[in-house]
């Protein structure tokens, strides 16, 4: 187990509590755009995935962890926060543990899977990348990750912007990133989508190559409970980066609803 680090924001007495959950090789501040548009109406938890942020890595073999073990690791950040129930905001990574916790753990009121799909790409996708991660570092992957992340015109037109993500790439530790894409490379999740009972949104960026607006729709299809998609343009992967506005805007509305 790794202990993970948890912040908070808004309305302690809220009966509602969002949790954001972002992608991989991101911190919480990735959120920053959208716990200004939440904190006023909600209690808002995010949590750092291991070795992100200020969250630990785990004392595991390379290649043993699974998404639910690290679901295990979040309920129990969660529950040191004295977090019940509770909304999952997802992305990327994050989408990915929302999906686990929204069939499995029974405490999921209502769930947003952005920028995520139910399978991404398996042990070949991954194996390269956790490798590259523990012999490289993620300064050696960041560039790579920025042109998938963002598109050419918000690349062009927001040079600080990027640059500050870069720098949450660069910091993120390299063995915990490599523990989460062992994670990744296992997930195959489209014949579990049915255990999803809440209300579901999922949230595509128009121009996202990794996870594009078909998955994501297939997703919001794949679910038990009532379920709707939204496409934001232009976006592509951190689309709640990219474009916060559409993003805040669907979200806060289907909170609310």
């Amino acid at each position: 187990m790794s202990n993970l680090s948890v912040h908070e924001y808004g309305r302690s007495g809220s009966d509602t509590t969002v949790v954001l959950l972002s992608s991989i090789a991101t911190t919480h501040e990735a959120w920053a755009q959208q716990i200004p548009a939440l904190e006023e109406d909600y209690r808002v938890i995010t949590v750092d995935h291991r070795g992100h942020g200020g969250s630990e890595v785990a004392k595991v073999e390379p290649g043993s962890s699974t998404v639910q073990l690290l679901c295990d690791d979040l309920l129990h950040a969660l529950d040191s926060a004295g977090v019940n129930r509770f909304a999952v905001v997802g992305l990327s990574l994050g989408g990915v543990l929302a999906q686990w916790l929204a069939a499995n753990s029974g405490r999921v009121e209502k769930a947003v899977f952005a920028s995520t799909a139910t399978y991404l790409g398996g042990e070949e996708r991954w194996s390269e990348r956790t490798r590259t991660a523990r012999e490289q570092g993620l300064d050696a992957m960041a560039d790579g990750f920025l042109e998938n992340w963002f598109t050419e015109g918000f690349r062009a037109g927001q040079p600080d912007r990027v640059a500050s993500v870069r720098e949450m790439i660069a910091g993120v530790d390299p063995e915990g990133y490599a523990q989460n894409g062992d994670a990744l490379a296992e997930w195959d999740f489209v014949g579990e989508l049915g255990k999803i009972t809440c209300p579901v949104l999922t949230i595509a960026g128009a121009q996202d190559p990794s996870t594009t607006p078909a998955e994501l729709a297939a997703i919001a299809s794949g679910v038990a409970g009532p379920a709707e998609s939204v496409v934001i343009d232009p976006g592509s992967h951190q689309v709640a980066i990219e474009n916060p506005a559409e993003f805040n805007a669907a979200l806060t509305r289907f909170l609310r609803s």
